[in-house]
């Protein structure tokens, strides 16, 4: 209980509701503040008074200090004019003192307080005018000296009095001040002290009230919470006294009556907790066990490991263990218990007999226990020992049936001799049903993943087979890898059949030493080896152990390779072998007649894929040659068309020439007799008498047409050789074609233009080059055609080496023109190349354009490169290129085709 306690309880004992409690405490506190507040502005109302006070004094002081001021300058200003006749200067006395008036009638309004004194300057002042006005009516009056006697007897003693009576104003004044000043000081301290009384009353009577109200309000929620906390740890005895009359008081008294309500559902529910605890622990086995089926549903070992460990638990047992039935003997793949109990699974496997209690579970097809099982005649020897061995001595097992077959069991032992409960037993079935499951979903999912393996596989092959559908090797390999994988095998070959023997052609994970032997080893079919048997036999071939067969000849080579049991299936096709695919595991494992068929539909896969390589292959060779025969014909069929073409266009190109060439010969004709005649009009000139001016225009004249003929001439017989030139472009190839040897045809066209430009133009001499390939050979073509492209490239290599050799004006150079061929295999590379001027790159695009030279007017027509490439390019099928360096080089490169014998005899054919 807090301080103040009977407060506290007066208060919660109030017959009041807590919101009018808490709205009484804010209005009292609301009450106290106002009250405060009242007093402070009281205070601040009584500092407001005297602070006006003393600014009125203030204010007083001020003209107190105004009038003491002009009371010294003025009076004595006024006395002393006195003593001067001067109009002016009196006048501005009697001024001074009317303005002197007023600020004494000013006085009078701020002075209240001063009445006597303030009396009495006024009777003084009067007096004090009084006598200079009569001062100055006497000097007016020409008196001066009764005037000046009147102000020094009369008027300066009225000015030092009235000077004393300002001072004393002043010093009252100022005296006021201070002691107002002291007065507001004291009344200020004096309500502070007040104020600060007040608040601290306020403050200390809010506190009391707020903590009698809150003490009232938290003690009893202290208590609930108290027992709140007790009923929460499971104590409901405990009880709350409250003594407030308000909402607290009803509220402790409903926390006692949860509480003991809450204590007697608590007991209810503790034994209701008793009764469910041993179903939800075998329920939570139940999930456990589910829970692992639906997870490992690849693998029964977590769901045999979940059965065991929670029988452990459920029982409290020393051991558990699962046994399953494969091929006649009792296995355990499961086991738990106290340390030590793992060493039982050392005495498995074991047959199935009544020897174990195991075995009499599984042959009864029911449960079967033994409390005890030491010295019980019933159970047999076996099992008393291994009660002896692992400390127990009550044992239970119960089969586990699918399908009325047993395929296992499951149990679990006592270390005392009791037996187990109706309820321990359907749990235990429960568990074998359970483990039945499990076993039954990992074979059925083994069984769809095999199926599902194979279906994927055959799918694979297949696929690959559709995509390498022109390669065997992918699709071989594919095979072997697929057919190993899925019988389980180490090893896997595929031979096929080449030239009446077995070569090897795809293999699978082969041991590197055996797989030479296969490479370089062709097997004949006989019983002497697994390929050469399946050929044989043309049926499916099995040897379980390739180290004993007595038919197997090849066991060293077995021995090498790791093989013992094989399977060889042939491919067959249309009842004949093409090929063997052959497994081999490196154990004493037969293959299954499963493993057989699969293997089987893979040979079946293998044949389809090697028949449409053989097909297509096959359609691909007949389709590589009709498209080489009809490319040949598209190529005749171009050449005989072009040929047509030129055969016309020369036919029109010789007809034009033809009708140039007469009037071109009468052109060159008549103007080399116009040159004769006018030698001889020169001669005849000679002798006449005639003007000098006139002779020397007829000279002029005869000059100027003498050089025109000329040029006529020169011009004349370049368009004579432009058009022997298109005579020659259009006449159609002479001669047969015919294989030529291309060397000898080089060499020959070399000598000729040799000796043609030593001939043309003495003194010509240039090097000769020659490499000429032997494997050369013969070549199909036009040789007269040839020999005209081989003359003009020449020739024009003479020319270009001729023109740098003048250009060097007997410097060291050396003209040098090589001709080459070289053997390209059903083409042949013939090469000339000079070292003189090269070609621009202008010139160079524009090479062989008819009519395009670079030679001076009357040396080349344009056409020689012309020519050369229609023969190359258009009547042989082949290419002519230039290659180039401006001063240094030129070097033309022509390829033609060796053999065109099928495309001449098409040609020949379309010409028919």
């Amino acid at each position: 209980m807090p301080k103040m306690g009977w407060l506290v309880n007066l208060v919660a004992r109030a017959p009041a509701r807590v919101q009018v409690k808490l709205l009484a405490a804010f209005l009292t506190i609301a009450m106290l503040l106002i009250i405060v507040g009242a007093v402070g502005l009281q205070v601040l109302r009584g500092v407001n008074e005297r602070t006006e006070e003393l600014i009125g004094l203030q204010r007083k002081i001020e003209a107190y200090r105004q009038v003491q001021h002009d009371t010294i300058s003025q009076l004595y200003s006024v006395s002393s004019a006195l003593l001067s006749s001067d109009e002016p200067t009196l006048s501005s006395t009697l001024r001074q003192l009317n303005q002197f008036g007023y600020d004494v009638d000013r006085l009078q309004f701020v002075a209240k307080d001063e009445v006597e004194l303030l009396s009495q300057f006024r009777q003084d002042y009067n007096r004090f005018v009084e006598i200079v006005a009569h001062g100055v009516e006497m000097i007016r009056a020409g008196r001066a000296a009764e005037a000046r006697e009147i102000q020094a007897t009369q008027a300066a003693p009225l000015a030092d009095r009235l000077e004393r009576l300002t001072n004393q104003l002043v010093n009252k004044a100022e005296a006021d001040m201070v002691a107002g000043i002291e007065t507001s000081r004291q009344a200020y301290e004096n309500s502070q002290w007040i104020v600060i009384a007040f608040a601290l009353g306020s403050i200390m009577l809010a506190l009391a009230l707020g903590y009698t109200i809150s003490w009232s309000l938290i003690g009893p929620v202290k208590q609930i919470e108290a027992q709140l906390n007790q009923v929460a740890a499971g104590h409901f005895t405990h009880r709350v006294d409250v003594i407030n009359r308000d909402e607290l008081g009803a509220l402790g008294a409903d926390v006692n009556k949860m509480s003991e309500e809450l204590g007697r559902l608590y007991q209810q529910l503790r034994q209701r907790t008793d009764d469910l605890s041993e179903s939800l622990d075998q329920q939570t086995a139940t999930e456990e066990i589910l829970s692992s089926i639906s997870r490992s549903i690849t693998d029964t070992k977590p769901v045999f490991d979940a059965i065991v460990r929670n029988l452990l638990r459920l029982f409290g047992t020393r051991f558990a263990a699962i046994t399953l039935l494969q091929d006649g003997l009792i296995h355990m793949p499961a086991v738990a218990g106290e340390p030590g109990f793992e060493r039982l699974t050392e005495r498995f496997p074991r047959p199935l007999d009544h020897s174990s209690v195991v075995g009499q579970a599984m042959l009864l097809k029911e449960t079967v226990q033994f409390a005890p099982v030491v010295d019980n005649p019933a159970v047999s020897s076996f099992g008393q020992q291994n009660a002896r061995d692992f400390g127990y001595n009550s044992l239970i097992f119960t089969p586990m049936i699918r399908d009325d077959k047993v395929i296992g069991a499951i149990g679990t032992a006592h270390r005392d001799p009791k037996p187990f409960s109706d309820k321990q037993v359907a749990l235990l079935r429960a568990f074998a049903a359970q483990a039945v499951i499990a076993i039954e979903n990992t074979r059925l999912l083994g069984e769809l993943r095999e199926s599902l393996q194979q279906q994927t596989a055959t799918s694979e092959v297949l696929g690959v087979i559709s995509r390498s559908k022109f390669e065997l090797q992918p699709i071989l390999q594919s095979v072997v890898d697929t057919a190993a994988r899925l019988c389980r095998a180490e090893q896997a070959v595929i031979f096929r059949l080449e030239g009446g023997v077995y070569r090897f052609a795809a293999g699978y994970s082969i041991v590197p030493a055996y797989l030479e032997i296969e490479r370089r080893t062709p097997i004949s079919p006989g019983p002497g080896t697994l390929i050469g048997r399946a050929a044989m036999s043309r049926q499916v071939v099995r040897i379980d152990d390739a180290w004993t067969d007595p038919l197997y000849e090849k066991k060293e080579d077995a021995k090498i390779g790791g093989h013992r049991s094989m399977i060889g299936v042939p491919l067959m096709r249309e009842g004949e072998p093409v090929g063997v695919i052959g497994l081999s595991r490196s154990r004493v494992d037969p293959f299954a007649e499963r493993e057989i068929e699969l293997v089987t539909t893979f040979a079946d896969q293998a044949v389809i894929a090697i028949e449409n390589v053989r097909l297509f292959e096959s359609v691909e060779a007949r389709t590589r040659e009709l498209a080489r025969s009809l490319e040949e014909l598209r190529t005749a069929q171009d050449r005989l068309v072009q040929t047509e073409k030129l055969a016309s266009l020369g036919q029109l190109t010789a007809g034009i020439a033809h009708e140039i060439k007469n009037p071109l010969n009468f052109v060159n004709n008549f103007s080399a007799v116009s040159v004769e005649l006018i030698d001889e009009l020169r001669e005849a000139l000679v002798g006449a008498h005639l003007d000098s001016k006139l002779r020397a225009e007829i000279n002029e004249i005869a000059d100027t047409l003498q050089g025109n003929l000329g040029k006529v001439v020169q011009h004349g017989k370049r368009a004579d050789a432009i058009v022997k030139n298109m005579l020659l472009h259009s006449r159609r190839g002479s001669g047969e074609h015919r294989p030529v040897d291309i060397n000898a045809l080089v060499d020959e066209s070399l000598n000729l233009a040799y000796h043609g430009a030593r001939a043309e133009k003495q003194g010509f001499n240039i090097t000769l080059e020659r490499s000429f390939d032997p494997a050369a050979g013969e070549v199909d073509l036009f040789p007269q055609e040839i020999t005209r492209v081989l003359l003009n490239l020449i020739s024009n290599g003479f020319y270009a080496a001729t023109k740098r050799k003048a250009e060097a004006n007997g410097g060291d150079y050396e003209p040098t023109l090589a001709a080459a061929t070289k053997n390209l295999g059903d083409r042949v590379e013939i090469r000339i190349r000079d070292n003189g001027t090269g070609i621009p790159p202008e010139v160079r695009e524009k090479l062989f354009n008819p009519f395009f030279t670079t030679k001076p007017a009357g040396e080349g027509t344009g056409l020689g490169l012309s020519i050369s490439h229609d023969i190359i390019v258009k009547q042989h099928g082949g290419s002519i290129e230039v290659d180039t360096q401006p001063g240094e080089f030129t070097e033309f490169r022509i390829v033609l085709p060796r053999a065109a014998e099928l495309s001449l005899g098409v040609e020949r054919d379309l010409k028919a």
